[in-house]
């Protein structure tokens, strides 16, 4: 319902190719709309009507171009639909940090770091650097999943590693949802399961999970057991990135 309340709504605020005298309908007649779309209006009326149709993205690009939709307007009708925009930016395999999450990086004292939508740490700090031997201090492959299921570091650095390694791809599993057709995910998931037997095992349970606070513990070569509160947030501006916290703390886990 609210895909056709969102058109309906900017249909009528959208000002007719002709005005014309005595005209009751406000904005464009669904017609009109119908028309500008190069769709059918019994088509366009049960998108409006919140129908249990499948709309395609080639379609709402057309209706977003016939309603003149600002850019925030058209990735808002895309996300209404659960529809990838064709005419979207293509995405880099790699994102830089936004500043929200690099600013907050930075001024943290304790390990913090940020994930883009594919989770390759796209920022981190000194602390983050110190914990994470074998991902963040070392060479340019900076994704998470890579590290966890293939890096030996991360099978010393994470005492439950193999629970924490299939907890860690059920979460992600939860962004994918996001990204069905996006191709730089799906070359990742076939690297991953050809360069690990667990990842694949993981990946083919399909297991979801929420994304949840709590304590890790690592065994850390140097500075021996830690345990954290890690902490992760979502900036408004760029939903698809994650600024991870981890706080210290003393009590180990229960």
């Amino acid at each position: 319902m609210l895909l056709g309340r969102f058109i309906r709504s900017h249909r009528e605020r959208t000002a007719p190719d002709v005005a014309t005298p005595r005209r009751r309908t406000p904005g464009l007649r669904r017609e009109e709309l119908a028309a500008r779309a190069g769709i059918g209006v019994t088509w366009c009326a049960w998108i409006e009507q919140g129908r249990e149709i499948s709309v395609s993205a080639h379609t709402l690009a057309r209706l977003a171009r016939a309603l003149a939709l600002t850019p925030a307007e058209r990735a808002y009708l895309f996300e209404l639909a659960d529809r990838r925009d064709p005419d979207g930016p293509a995405r880099e395999t790699t994102s830089e940090a936004p500043e929200a999450i690099s600013a907050l990086v930075a001024a943290l004292p304790y390990p913090a770091y940020g994930l883009d939508r594919l989770w390759n740490a796209c920022c981190w700090n000194a602390s983050a650097a110190q914990l994470f031997t074998g991902w963040l201090d070392a060479g340019n492959q900076r994704n998470l999943l890579r590290f966890v299921f293939t890096a030996p570091a991360a099978r010393c650095l994470l005492p439950d590693w193999q629970e924490r390694a299939q907890r860690i791809l059920a979460e992600f599993r939860v962004d994918c949802a996001r990204m069905a057709q996006d191709a730089a995910l799906n070359d990742l998931v076939r690297q991953l399961s050809e360069e690990s037997e667990l990842f694949a095992q993981a990946w083919d349970a399909q297991s979801v999970m929420a994304r949840e606070g709590g304590t890790r513990r690592f065994t850390h070569p140097t500075d021996g057991d830690l345990n954290f509160i890690q902490h992760t947030l979502n900036p408004a501006e760029r939903p698809d990135h994650k600024l991870v916290i981890l706080v210290p703390c003393d009590d180990p886990p229960t």
